[in-house]
């Protein structure tokens, strides 16, 4: 059993930054494949940005691009999410998840076995 906790969120006007982190307990978070997700109101959770077990391997959301990175430290078992040139649209509640299966790198909800309970990112206009 692995549990997430996500801080960092919070109000930022747009055009500024935010940097997300998600601890994770245990010993075995350097086997996940990490991701983030978000939803706000009224939508689907979507898929932001994934990152392999090493570290070596990132995908991100096209609408993210260029703007978010993700990252790991295995040693503090720590994924963070730096969110730089924040639009009102990026508002949404943030949620970390890890995927016990290191073999796929998988954009999918579904596929993630562990989650935090979110936090709240509001960028205002």
């Amino acid at each position: 059993q692995v549990q997430l906790v996500e801080s960092g969120g919070g109000l930022v006007q747009a055009a500024g930054s935010l940097r997300l982190s998600c601890a994770a307990s245990g010993r075995t978070f350097r086997t996940y494949v990490m991701g983030w997700f978000r939803q706000a109101p009224g939508k689907e959770r979507e898929f932001v940005a994934i990152i392999s077990v090493t570290g070596r391997t990132t995908y991100y959301t096209d609408s993210v691009k260029g703007r978010f990175t993700i990252s790991r430290d295995n040693a503090d078992n720590t994924v963070y999410l730096q969110m730089n040139n924040l639009k009102p649209e990026d508002t949404a509640v943030y949620y970390c998840a890890a995927d016990r299966d290191s073999d796929t790198i998988s954009t999918y909800s579904q596929s993630y076995d562990y989650w935090g309970q979110g936090t709240q990112v509001t960028v205002s206009s």
